[in-house]
């Protein structure tokens, strides 16, 4: 997050005093795309995105245990569906390269593998801990 304020601050500076410097949109584009990814992967590893509880909370006990191991399966496949996608699609433009950096498009695209990995990874956790008894880990505990 530094970096971007300081990509951003860059280009503000040298837009209004000196003459642009290209490479900033670009590097600032790219950083955001990483850190909403990452971000995103942090923020469901705490425990922290919307989730609509109010029918798991009603269930009884066994019905919300497979309730949640039902949800998890669900998320767990949308993710290896990202990872899959997200890894042909950056196989698909390592041939592009980015227009000021002349950077390959690969290394921008690798998050959204990395990604569904990390969170896929979080979410077997959550699978075993849900099949071993054990309560779910509130946002504290997990941080």
């Amino acid at each position: 997050m530094a970096a971007l304020i300081g990509v951003i601050s860059l280009q503000i500076i040298s837009r209004v005093a000196f003459t642009a410097v290209g490479w900033t949109e670009e590097v600032a584009r790219f950083l955001l795309v990483w850190i909403t990814f990452l971000a995103a992967t942090l923020a469901y590893r705490a425990g922290r995105h919307i989730a609509v509880t109010f029918v798991v909370d009603a269930l009884p006990s066994l019905g919300g245990r497979v309730a949640r191991i039902i949800a998890h399966l669900v998320v767990l496949a949308f993710l290896l569906a990202l990872i899959i996608i997200g890894w042909n699609y950056m196989q698909l433009q390592s041939f592009q390269k980015s227009a000021s950096l002349r950077l390959s498009m690969t290394w921008v695209y690798a998050v959204m593998p990395l990604a569904g990995a990390l969170m896929a990874f979080t979410t077997l956790v959550a699978i075993v801990r849900e099949l071993s008894g054990q309560t779910p880990a509130s946002p504290q505990e997990v941080a």
